[in-house]
């Protein structure tokens, strides 16, 4: 197996990506992951990478300006690139993909355009329900991440008490449903097969994981040796709680009778 140039981490939020990324970031040998292509406005990641802003129009030059910071501190001063990318920025950013090599016959194609030769590696999280809880949780009360002595890394608004929403929960527990589909999909048809990493073994064992991810980038497995994680839990006996209850909401609306006038529509 050949070293890759670039590797891209597939996910979701609330899956597990920020650890991960930093465990990648703390090895020196894996580069910066970030979600340089976040959101879908080119001008907000110029903002993101710090670059001056341009025209209200992209031109090919600006977006390969600005596809080119990326790279740049994604490397971080090594020849490794990293990147997460969200399902939900994935539409807009393979457009500027398009935009960039029109020539290209595929998604894969595009990529290796832009970044050289990739590993992928699919992030998920198997409790579809609890990533809806830690979702919706972080969107009410603020706090999407914490250190693990306690103190905050990523607030987004000011503090306030979380309420069960049933709503905003089973819409993110469909939601996030949506993204595994859509990613599984996209690996089949680009015939990418990912890294496979779940939530549940990177929160058993970061350093083993980590290894494991290393080990498949051609990296030196050892590194992950006295690796700790840069992030806390933030689940707590609300989060158990409201888990199951969504659970149990999900489980009575499955077994609701479709009306017959409902299958007509």
């Amino acid at each position: 197996m050949f070293p890759p140039n670039a590797y891209i981490l597939c996910t979701s939020p609330r899956s597990g990506s920020t650890l991960l990324c930093k465990l990648l970031k703390d090895t020196g040998l894996a580069g910066n992951p970030k979600s340089y292509f976040h959101k879908p406005d080119v001008s907000e990641w110029c903002s993101y990478l710090s670059l001056p802003p341009k025209a209200q129009h992209s031109t090919a030059e600006h977006v390969r300006e600005t596809f080119a910071a990326a790279v740049a501190q994604g490397r971080d001063g090594g020849p490794l690139f990293g990147l997460r990318l969200q399902r939900h920025s994935f539409s807009f950013f393979m457009d500027q993909l398009a935009f960039l090599y029109p020539g290209s016959s595929s998604d894969a194609e595009r990529l290796e355009a832009a970044f050289g030769s990739i590993r992928f590696i699919h992030l998920t999280r198997e409790d579809k329900a609890a990533q809806a809880v830690s979702f919706v949780k972080a969107e009410q009360t603020g706090l999407w991440h914490k250190a693990p002595d306690g103190t905050e890394l990523e607030r987004l608004s000011p503090p306030s008490p979380p309420a069960y929403d049933a709503g905003a929960l089973g819409e993110a527990y469909h939601r996030f449903t949506a993204f595994d589909r859509d990613w599984t999909a996209w690996f089949k048809r680009e015939s990418i097969k990912p890294i496979k990493i779940t939530y549940s073994e990177l929160e058993a064992d970061p350093p083993a994981t980590l290894a494991r991810v290393l080990e498949a980038l051609c990296l030196d497995p050892e590194a992950a040796k006295g690796i700790t994680p840069g992030t806390a839990k933030l689940a707590d006996k609300t989060s158990a709680e409201w888990t199951l209850r969504l659970k149990a909401d999900m489980e009575r609306a499955q077994a609701r009778p479709v009306s017959p006038l409902s299958k007509s529509r």
